[in-house]
């Protein structure tokens, strides 16, 4: 799951990054969401991840998981 904008990378770029690594992206997030990709003016969708207890990480958490 993806929300707001991030730093470095495009929504496309970050999509192929999970999808490479295996995982899938989502358009609503719920409590069988692993984590939120949140960036600048991330907005209901992190409201609704931090509510839920769903992990929220930002894009340089993102590129540490993918390297490892």
């Amino acid at each position: 799951m993806l929300t707001g904008t991030l730093p470095t990378l495009s929504r496309d770029e970050a999509s192929k990054m999970i999808r490479d690594a295996g995982g899938s992206t989502s358009s609503s997030v719920s409590k069988n969401t692993d984590f939120v990709l949140a960036g600048e003016e991330a907005g209901s969708k992190l409201e609704k991840a931090q509510k839920l207890g769903v992990k929220v990480i930002d894009e340089a958490e993102f590129r540490k998981m993918c390297e490892g």
